[in-house]
């Protein structure tokens, strides 16, 4: 995946900018980007502060390292249960 060219503190700032009275379309030409990546962040980031974006970004590494360990952990028993199931 693409990582971005902002940070959440830059996201959680240009959402801040909108809800502060700009306009959408201002907004998303002042700092370059669309407006679908626009509402993608309000979706996403929308009512956080710096600490819970932060706090997020932990949470969803940290579920990446246990999906990868899950992952693993399957593959060994499924490679398990074929050697255990062959007739020698």
């Amino acid at each position: 995946m693409r990582k971005s060219r902002f940070t959440e503190e830059q996201i959680i700032a240009i959402l801040r900018e909108q809800e502060a009275g700009s306009t959408t379309a201002e907004v998303c030409r002042r700092h370059g980007i669309s407006s679908a990546a626009f509402y993608k962040w309000k979706a996403k980031f929308g009512g956080l502060d710096v600490s819970d974006a932060k706090r997020l970004r932990a949470l969803e590494d940290e579920n990446a390292k246990l999906k990868k360990l899950l992952a693993e952990a399957m593959l060994d028993n499924a490679i398990l249960k074929d050697v255990t199931s062959r007739k020698w």
